[in-house]
């Protein structure tokens, strides 16, 4: 591991390591700790009581944040005639074809979701090598194998999250920037457990969620106190 800077260790400091924070304290918490120059964004880790190299223990799914993300998200879209137009308009950075998978198999693949109307998987099918390790893959669950990709566009543009739980049984995600108000966060917060409480798998045994914890970028980890959190 990394040494900490002398910044780091007085920021952990600032963190009871064996306390569990309520959601609210935290916030106000991570915030205060997100001391960089840039606004860092506000991060949720979750552990759950599941083993997802079993088909029926996989939790994903995706979550519409009410306050979206504070990030700007970048689109690619295949599609032909006039599902591209649309895409287009709705503000897809790239809209394309057999073109698209070119330039994908070629290394550009900067994008945070990448949709496509059905009729394209047989090219994307093409790219499942380049797209699968980047959790980038269309995919009909996650809506992002839509016909309406003008509205998949601008879900993905306006706060929509995917989710996927990791092979130790942790899912993490993004809910805003530090500069968010608390109750902003709060809310993005409220929606993320709530989608993952309703993603639990039919194959999960025992306690569902075990752990939460909470962090900026930069900062340390803040554990929060599940007792406040409905399913939890």
């Amino acid at each position: 591991m990394a040494k900490l800077t002398k910044k780091q260790k007085g920021l952990e400091g600032k963190v009871e390591p064996m306390k569990l924070y309520a959601v609210d304290e935290a916030i106000g918490l991570v915030k205060s700790l997100a001391t960089s120059k840039f606004d860092e964004t506000v991060e949720v880790a979750i552990n759950l009581g599941v083993d997802p190299r079993h088909a029926d223990q996989m939790v994903r799914g995706v979550v519409n944040l009410p306050k979206g993300t504070g990030k700007d998200v970048r689109v690619a879209v295949f599609a032909r005639g006039d599902k591209a137009e649309e895409a287009k308009k709705a503000g897809a950075e790239v809209v394309g074809a057999e073109d698209l998978m070119e330039a994908m198999q070629g290394g550009d693949t900067n994008y945070d979701r990448v949709i496509a109307t059905p009729d394209m998987m047989g090219i994307v099918g093409r790219l499942g090598k380049v797209l699968g390790p980047k959790g980038l893959m269309p995919n009909p669950k996650l809506g992002s194998v839509t016909p309406n990709v003008g509205q998949a566009v601008k879900d993905a543009k306006s706060g929509q999250v995917e989710f996927r739980v990791e092979k130790a049984g942790i899912i993490h995600a993004g809910i805003g920037k530090a500069s968010f108000p608390d109750a902003d966060l709060k809310a993005n917060f409220d929606a993320f457990v709530d989608a993952i409480v309703k993603a639990k798998p039919t194959g999960a045994k025992g306690k569902y969620v075990r752990k939460a914890s909470m962090s900026s970028s930069m900062g340390p980890g803040v554990k929060l106190d599940l007792t406040e959190v409905a399913g939890a």
